[in-house]
């Protein structure tokens, strides 16, 4: 999950850079750059391609989508860092499923661990920096989608390569990113059209690691590791965009952290 959120950081800045272009161009051309990947190990390995879990499969790729779409649209509203500050407030929403779909058993002290990681966001919203109420409307809407997201992978377990399910995810990305972006193209040149294909990259690292991760361990003991990438993207976001985040903001990156470590403590001890 460490290399997952790492590569995802990247890819954020990436996007965030890349403002110019329209989200759905975005979408399709990370979605060709996964594919590059995935499409020949799975013939090379002579993978079914298909899978056996359709309907799943296909209910992960579209939530995907969703998710994806609305958090590349958060980041033309809010500073890089703020944005998936607010979008991983996923985890939160992915122990709730769990406990309601798979019957993963939640302590309460993780539900209070989780409301201080949430009370962290909730500062970093009101005290650290303006926030654009549409931007954080298509934070939740990521946040909520994803969280769904990790439950449906949890599901899946080790039924399906991990290849197949990026494959399903990205077949479908470029499919929707490209007929969005129809009438809004615009012609990157050689510089963009390498970052736009770096996006599959990073995006393929971490959604590789990210499906090991969940395959491997119960979703309340991985899904709050992805709080990482908000400390990783700030950073990220401080060196290449000059942006600043105030002791308020620190505060709620701490709290966040906080419950985060400790959660994974005594998640450890839940049957």
């Amino acid at each position: 999950m460490i290399f997952s959120v790492i590569a995802f950081a990247m890819m954020n800045a990436v996007v965030k850079y890349l403002g110019a272009f329209s989200v759905y161009q975005i979408v399709f051309f990370r979605s060709i750059g996964t594919l590059v990947f995935t499409v020949p190990i799975i013939l090379k390995h002579k993978i079914p391609m298909l899978g056996t879990n359709k309907k799943l499969l296909i209910l992960r790729g579209v939530l995907g989508v969703f998710s994806l779409t609305c958090f590349f649209q958060t980041l033309n509203y809010l500073p890089v860092g703020t944005a998936v500050s607010f979008r991983y407030t996923s985890p939160i929403f992915a122990v709730i499923f769990a406990a309601i779909f798979l019957k993963e058993k939640i302590k309460l002290v993780q539900w209070l661990l989780f409301g201080i990681a949430f009370i962290g966001v909730l500062i970093i919203k009101g005290f650290g920096v303006d926030v654009h109420l549409i931007g954080l409307i298509f934070a939740i809407l990521s946040a909520v989608s994803l969280g769904l997201i990790f439950v449906v992978i949890r599901k899946i377990g080790n039924t399906e390569n991990p290849f197949v399910i990026i494959n399903y995810f990205m077949l479908l990305a470029l499919v929707f990113g490209g007929v969005m972006s129809l009438n809004n193209w615009k012609t990157p040149d050689l510089t963009e059209l390498t970052l736009l294909l770096s996006l599959g990259v990073f995006g393929y690292v971490g959604q590789l690691y990210m499906t090991k991760a969940f395959q491997s361990n119960e979703t309340n003991t991985v899904a709050p590791l992805k709080y990482l990438e908000v400390v990783f993207t700030i950073i990220i976001g401080v060196l290449w965009f000059g942006e600043t985040y105030n002791g308020w903001t620190l505060l709620g990156v701490f709290l966040i952290l906080s419950g985060l470590f400790y959660n994974l403590f005594v998640s450890k001890k839940v049957k």
